[in-house]
């Protein structure tokens, strides 16, 4: 029976990304079935399938409040007024513009997470798209990926980092020492290939910028105060786990959205019926439905098994296991999202180096706040390399790619799977090679 429990969940995980490659189904109605599945099947109870919804709680509560927080600042009309400044700054040019959003985006991503960073900046795009004459779509990939890639620059830049830096008891001091350098290698890689992969915009020149409208900011006591609110948001982002009493960022969001519906509550410039209907529950519903299935392979055992699999093919070559590691996870994470795959890679990685004798039975314990022996190291660390770059090569590798879709289709258009991998693949691909040179010279 539980052969075929597994079997189930295997094959619902299976069909489910096929679905969302092929767009056979719309990603989330494709997750949600495939969650509802395994719940049919019995391989999960309705309490297990929450339960392991609960455990990335912080990420969906995260991504809830920045939405809430994002959508109340619209009536104001501050995003067309910024995209506007924007290409006035780019002087009509989009090679200024592209590069723009690499410079942008990049020092923000080094301190907030990728997702976050994406749903605070995304709304400007598509403004500036209209008003320099281009699609938006192409702008928004970019930000995509600049932004999962200048994760890498810090610990806390991307969740899937912070997740495998937390495991192995890395400091930011120690991270931005050891591999910070790599993700800022990534970041040159997309700057080399900006005239490559976006020639129409690269080439674009507005030549007539008095052309372009001149839009109001409406409510200035609204955006002032809601301003301050971002700004206290963005701090207790940083430094908010350090204080006496720590806050967490989901917290911090959850608190932020709050404050912002009670301004514009009381400001009577939109209601809080409309703010919560627009904020988008697609993408919030998808990633509950990838945690449950998720959760079917680890309930299952399908990912012990895999971790079975890594001890016969490396056996205790570190050196190999490592490359090999960021290439397979870097797969992996261009087809599964990288938070709920680092979740479930980082126990059966600490699995493997035990049964093959690298380290004690006690690093799997929860609870672990030891140094893992350095010979094991360049293992995770790969995984790191590969979950977050690996996430660049398709629209279901990270969330702020998810995130970033359900943008686009607010503002009435599609980033469709095969249009994100035109330009996720062939990025995702040279960031990995530059990522195992990196790893080779530095730690192998």
């Amino acid at each position: 029976m539980e052969s075929w429990f597994a079997l189930t969940a295997l094959a619902v995980f299976i069909t489910v990304l096929v679905c969302i490659i092929t767009e056979w189904l719309h990603l989330t109605i494709a997750a949600m079935l495939g969650a509802l599945l395994l719940l049919f099947f019995n391989v999960l109870t309705l309490t297990e399938a929450v339960d392991y919804i609960a455990q990335s709680h912080a990420t969906l509560a995260l991504f809830f409040g920045v939405m809430v927080m994002v959508r109340a600042f619209e009536p104001t009309q501050i995003f067309d007024y910024l995209a506007t400044q924007m290409v006035r700054l780019a002087g009509g040019q989009g090679k200024r513009l592209l590069l723009g959003i690499v410079a942008i985006t990049m020092p923000i991503c080094a301190v907030l997470p990728n997702a976050t960073t994406v749903m605070l900046l995304a709304p400007l795009v598509p403004p500036i798209a209209t008003e320099l004459g281009v699609n938006f779509v192409p702008l928004l990939v970019l930000m995509v990926l600049v932004a999962n890639s200048a994760g890498l620059l810090t610990l806390v830049g991307d969740p899937a980092t912070f997740i495998v830096g937390d495991a192995v008891n890395i400091s930011f001091i120690d991270y931005f020492k050891s591999l910070s350098l790599g993700g800022a290698i990534a970041i040159v890689a997309i700057v080399v290939m900006l005239p490559v992969l976006f020639p129409a915009i690269w080439q674009k020149q507005l030549d007539n910028l008095n052309q372009l409208p001149h839009p109001q900011v409406n409510h200035p006591r609204m955006l002032t105060l809601g301003g301050l609110t971002v700004a206290a948001v963005l701090i207790l982002f940083v430094v908010g786990e350090y204080l006496p009493i720590p806050i967490s960022p989901a917290m911090v969001a959850l608190g932020g959205a709050a404050l912002c519906l009670l301004i514009t509550h009381h400001s009577h410039i939109d209601s809080i019926q409309n703010i919560l209907r627009d904020v988008d529950w697609s993408t919030l519903i998808f990633f509950m439905s990838v945690f449950v299935l998720i959760g079917g392979l680890d309930k299952t055992g399908v990912l012990s098994t895999a971790s079975g699999i890594l001890v016969v093919v490396l056996g205790r070559n570190i050196a190999l296991g490592a490359i090999l590691l960021l290439f397979l996870v870097g797969v992996l994470s261009s087809l599964i999202p990288n938070i709920p795959l680092v979740v479930a890679m980082v126990p059966l990685l600490k699995e493997y180096v035990v049964n093959v004798g690298l380290a004690t039975a006690d690093i799997l314990d929860p609870d672990f706040a030891g140094d893992l022996p350095t010979t094991v190291l360049p293992l995770f660390y790969a995984m790191m390399y590969g979950a977050t770059l690996g996430g660049n090569g398709t629209l279901v590798g990270a969330s702020s790619n998810i995130v970033a879709a359900g943008i686009a289709e607010q503002h009435g258009k599609r980033i469709s799977f095969q249009t994100f991998l035109r330009y996720g693949i062939p990025i995702a691909v040279l960031q990995l090679l530059l990522a195992g040179l990196y790893i080779s010279l530095r730690f192998l």
